[in-house]
């Protein structure tokens, strides 16, 4: 879009219109990702819900939409010149795609620490990868230092109109998919996406006299948008670590803030564990395999703060997940619905001991997983040995009954979290 538009667009936000021109622009490279039915979901939430899985997006991820339509509009002498951006994973995958498509050179600045499979795919669509820092505010610094000193255009994950106006195309396809929708949730870090969500579901249900509630999720420990909204002013928060970085944003986006205040109903948040929960269950009941980020709004619903919804549709914004990351965020959604369990005992230092409690955890059909015995424990006398156990239960209440069998046993086991 010209300057002067984005200039007009940095208070009201993308018209249908603008809208629309991005679908006819990003139809070019993304996919119309599935809209699934969860009948596990809506038995908890006594309504309908539908998965929009963009999981299953080309790159893995919706960040295509908005890349692609940001880039496809630059001129040819900005195209010449180039693009820079910074991300640690989605984004960057999304501008190398999109660049490449395009003929633009792309160089990303990821940090250090980014997961190996991000890296090698950004690297293999084309672009430039450069590793700066070990946070992702030292490769957006980096960014713009780069575009400054060479004229490549700084392509931002979120804040502006033509990155809105292309993740708004998710909505399109939702009002196409369900169009007697009646609550969307969606993942939020900077904005982007429930931005563009929040005004084609707003502006197209207001023309035609419906209604419709926006709900937007973050991890909580990375939730800059309640305070935000409570301040009346994009504010900056400290982030504390969380499995979900790919929402991990310290400061809303000023045109997203500006679009969220106005249209967006509610913003809730969830912590790590119900975010690991969410993707065991999308895993076990849906077949998706989801990054943490991508789940939250699936979080949401299974924690509770998702109600009288009616006809629901959940985004699964993104599936890029270092399958090492993955595994542990399994044993955490285990450990977090009750079906992974570890305790300690303290048990008398003689033969025998150790079988008795095998036996009694056989006897509550519990399954060892792994036993750490030693007579060097802290908190264990001399005449005593400490054992660590890891089992695999079946919920809280074969929790419940695997201690009581224990405790009724004369044992204390202590659960250790």
């Amino acid at each position: 879009m010209p300057d002067d538009d984005n200039a007009v667009l940095a208070i009201a936000g993308p018209t249908l219109a603008h809208f629309e021109e991005a679908r006819s622009r990003v139809s070019r490279v993304a996919v119309v990702t599935p809209m699934e039915t969860s009948r596990f979901l809506a038995e908890i939430l006594g309504s309908r819900v539908h998965l929009k899985c963009e999981n299953l997006q080309r790159t893995g991820s919706y960040k295509i939409r908005g890349a692609y339509n940001r880039l496809s509009q630059l001129s040819d002498e900005e195209k010449a010149r180039g693009v820079v951006a910074a991300s640690a994973g989605n984004h960057a995958q999304g501008v190398a795609l999109a660049a490449r498509e395009l003929g633009i050179a792309a160089t990303i600045f990821m940090p250090i620490g980014v997961a190996l499979p991000k890296l090698q795919a950004t690297r293999n669509y084309g672009a430039e990868v450069v590793l700066r820092g070990h946070t992702v505010d030292e490769p957006l610094r980096a960014a713009g230092e780069f575009s400054a000193q060479t004229g490549a255009v700084l392509i931002p994950p979120f804040d502006h109109a033509d990155v809105v106006a292309g993740q708004g195309t998710v909505g399109l396809e939702i009002l196409d998919q369900v169009p007697d929708v009646e609550t969307v949730i969606v993942p939020i870090g900077g904005g982007g996406l429930i931005s563009g969500v929040a005004s084609v579901l707003k502006q197209r249900f207001a023309a035609e006299g419906r209604t419709v509630r926006i709900i937007g999720v973050q991890a909580v420990n990375a939730a800059a948008y309640p305070p935000s909204l409570k301040n009346g002013v994009s504010t900056e928060v400290r982030i504390l670590p969380t499995i979900a970085d790919g929402i991990a944003v310290s400061k809303p986006g000023i045109l997203n803030f500006e679009i969220i205040r106005t249209m967006v109903d509610e913003i809730v948040t969830v912590t790590d564990d119900d975010i690991a929960r969410a993707m065991l269950v999308l895993l076990e009941r849906a077949k998706l395999v989801v990054e943490p980020a991508g789940a939250v709004a699936v979080a949401a619903i299974l924690t509770g703060q998702v109600t009288n919804s009616g006809t629901t549709v959940a985004i699964l914004s993104g599936g890029n997940i270092d399958p090492l990351v993955m595994e542990r965020v399994i044993s955490r959604g285990l450990a977090a619905s009750d079906r992974y369990l570890k305790i300690r005992l303290m048990l008398p230092d003689r033969p025998g001991q150790l079988a008795r409690i095998a036996e009694l955890i056989s006897e509550a059909n519990a399954n060892v997983v792994e036993v750490l015995h030693t007579r060097h424990g802290r908190n264990a006398l001399i005449s005593q040995v400490e054992i660590d156990l890891s089992l695999e239960t079946r919920g809280p209440e074969h929790v419940q009954r695997v201690l009581s069998h224990l405790i009724d046993a004369g044992y204390e086991p202590r659960v250790d979290f």
